[in-house]
């Protein structure tokens, strides 16, 4: 299960992203989602806002972002909230980066379907490249973490990395595909089995095959 904690609120912390603020673009994206609730409800937009500053900062830092303590006070003033509800939402939600990460944060999951699938081959080939679980690399490009299950059994084991997932893993394929972000190449997400689209049997449909290409009713043949 991925360790969480808050980035000590150090003054070199402070004097990093004391000051920080929404850039224009991402203050476009932060008034478009405050928009969507009604009046008295804003502060609903608080998951969007803190995915946005993580964001920016990873833009700004060339790592997959984070959120310290100074950017959640400046969501909370923002959206005129107190901060322990902001750090609340950061700290509940795995999706929110509480620490710096790499470029890369590679996220292996551990739970009961992956692991009789072979989720501690995968954690091996991570540690064999040098990550260490709930570390970042020396040279600033993979942060490992192992987390619970993020709803793709059907397809394990599996890793997220970033935005992407990618299942249907062996180290080999996971090789593959480190090697190949490593290089600033974007291999393919989802499942990495050959000749398989999603989560359909190996060898392909055995039911409703109709709906394979296009929708079927098959409502008459009941």
């Amino acid at each position: 299960m991925a360790a969480r904690h808050l980035e000590p609120d150090t003054a070199e912390l402070r004097a990093r992203w004391g000051n920080f603020a929404f850039t224009k673009a991402w203050e476009a994206k932060a008034r478009t989602a405050i928009a969507k609730y009604p009046d008295g409800r804003q502060r609903s937009a608080v998951m969007a806002l803190l995915d946005f500053a993580q964001r920016q900062i990873g833009e700004e830092t060339n790592t997959q972002g984070w959120v310290p303590i100074p950017v959640m006070e400046y969501i909370a003033k923002y959206l005129d909230m107190p901060v322990i509800r902001v750090v609340e939402v950061a700290t509940f939600y795995t999706m929110y980066n509480l620490v710096p990460v790499g470029r890369f944060h590679v996220q292996v999951c551990g739970t009961t379907p992956c692991m009789l699938r072979g989720s501690d081959a995968i954690m091996q080939a991570c540690k064999n490249r040098g990550m260490r679980k709930g570390h970042t690399s020396d040279d600033g490009l993979w942060t490992l973490t192992e987390v619970e299950c993020m709803g793709n059994c059907s397809s394990a084991p599996m890793v997220q990395i970033n935005d992407d997932n990618y299942e249907d893993l062996t180290p080999e394929r996971l090789d593959a595909v480190l090697d190949a972000l490593a290089a600033g190449k974007a291999p393919k997400p989802g499942t990495q089995e050959p000749g398989r689209h999603t989560v359909e049997p190996l060898g392909g449909p055995t039911t409703l095959k109709a709906m394979v290409k296009a929708n079927f009713d098959y409502r008459k043949e009941w």
